[in-house]
């Protein structure tokens, strides 16, 4: 796909809140019109990352023109 394809288009992000998917959501955030985020909490010991996740939109939400496209944030 191109950026013409996507610029209208969602997406969902698998969003863990580590290096690889704040990319990707960034990605997502530059490419896409609307983003949701997605995170899976299933009760794994090291939870550094989900734990930072919220931080990290917040402030991801303030570059660019990315607060207008993120969209709400689910955990499973």
């Amino acid at each position: 796909m191109s950026t013409q394809d996507t610029a209208s288009q969602k997406a969902l992000v698998l969003f863990s809140g580590g290096q690889d998917s704040t990319a990707c959501l960034a990605y997502a955030l530059d490419n896409f019109a609307h983003v949701e985020t997605l995170g899976f909490d299933y009760g794994q010991t090291h939870k550094v990352e989900l734990d930072c996740r919220a931080a990290l939109r917040a402030e991801m939400s303030k570059l660019h023109n990315w607060g207008n496209k993120l969209g709400d944030d689910h955990t499973l």
